[in-house]
């Protein structure tokens, strides 16, 4: 099977965590320091907290934001779930708007009926590796007094007007799981250029202990005092070694994903039954972490059936993502009645195809032939 996504991992990147494993710092060492001082530089932002998943990242920035029992956060039901559940787990409530019907992203235009005394924070989501049109996010965010959270799981590396993800929001989360852009097995980390925000973070990721800046007086050298509520999402310096490796290579990853892009939008382009994702232009450069295409609406009906065709001819498709208003929980809990009809137009037509940096020219081309196979059948 050729899978969707996957690691692309290497002699140095073994090699990297196999040096932190033999050295006197598994966790908590110099290693996550220099994970984050180096993904700050290369985002262009002030600080970056690296933490033990993307969700965690998640969580960590709305408890930095201050959301809380009563408040209400704007967002993208087109997204994986944790965007929406670590806001609940928060006591807040997930407000979702509809999206663009030509990217997948969350549309501006829909926010400002969603705005209300409750709002707290705006919650865009870079779908598929797209940077979301955080300019457009960030002067609606202005205007009422509210904080942009990017969800940057799937766009590190992504630009936006000659600015990276990560330089462009109040907050930016990503994601090191397997599947994405780099990886350190599961990891995550936020970048931010707010000092404050910074400081709540590193506590609330460590338990909300803090070594200094003390509130009672210092008794002795061992003492340290917890302050806020806070979790252990650390990550280890085995998981930051291998960050550091992968770093390095991110660019050159980029560019490979890009050709690979490249070459599905060139075979797919004159397939009427297909629409195929926008491409970069001078404004916006995708990471793209997913290739998703779509099929026309009077093919939509046949979806299962050519997914299942795809599967079985070894091509691991997959659907990102299953709107998070239609899972059960979220039915159940206030939801049924959420209209979003472009999200669940989306949802009906959409699959991701096979794109991560060591997919060979052969499988991609074996996969090019299948999705024709099928959908002309």
């Amino acid at each position: 099977m050729i899978p969707y996504g996957r690691q692309s991992i290497a002699d140095d990147d073994v090699a990297a965590v196999v040096e932190a494993l033999r050295s006197p710092h598994l966790t908590q060492g110099p290693r996550v320091k220099e994970f984050e001082e180096a993904l700050s530089a290369y985002c262009g932002a002030r600080y970056a907290v690296v933490v033990s998943s993307g969700t965690a990242a998640l969580h960590a920035a709305y408890a930095a934001a201050g959301l809380g029992p009563g408040d209400e956060f704007i967002t993208t039901a087109m997204t994986f779930v944790a965007t929406a559940n670590v806001g609940v787990w928060q006591g807040a409530r997930p407000v979702f708007v509809d999206i663009d019907p030509a990217t997948g992203n969350l549309n501006p235009s829909e926010i400002e009926a969603k705005i209300n005394d409750k709002t707290k924070a705006i919650v865009p989501v870079d779908y598929t590796g797209r940077p979301a049109d955080i300019e457009a996010i960030n002067a609606i965010a202005k205007r009422h007094n509210l904080i942009v959270i990017e969800d940057g799981a799937q766009s590190l590396g992504g630009v936006l007007n000659g600015k990276r993800v990560g330089a462009l929001a109040d907050l930016t989360t990503l994601s090191f799981h397997p599947v994405k852009l780099i990886t350190t097995g599961e990891g995550g980390a936020i970048l931010t250029d707010n000092e404050k925000y910074y400081k709540i973070l590193k506590r609330f990721i460590t338990h909300g202990v803090r070594y200094e800046d003390f509130i009672e007086t210092k008794p002795g050298d061992w003492y340290f005092e917890m302050t806020d509520l806070g979790l252990n999402y650390r990550l280890s310096d085995l998981q930051c070694a291998l960050g550091l490796s992968q770093l390095k290579k991110l660019d050159r990853f980029l560019e490979k994903r890009r050709a690979l892009v490249r070459r599905y939008n060139e075979a797919f382009a004159l397939i009427k039954e297909l629409i195929i994702p926008p491409a970069d232009d001078e404004r916006v450069q995708s990471a793209w972490h997913l290739y998703a295409i779509r099929l026309r609406a009077d093919l939509t009906e046949r979806k299962r059936e050519i997914f299942s065709a795809l599967r079985g001819r070894g091509v691991g498709v997959q659907v990102h993502h299953v709107p998070v208003h239609m899972h059960p929980y979220y039915r159940t809990h206030g939801y049924a009645e959420v209209d979003l009809p472009e999200t669940e137009k989306w949802y009906e037509a959409v699959m991701s195809l096979p794109l991560y940096p060591d997919l060979t020219e052969g499988d991609q081309q074996y996969v090019i032939d299948a999705v024709k196979a099928v959908v002309h059948n």
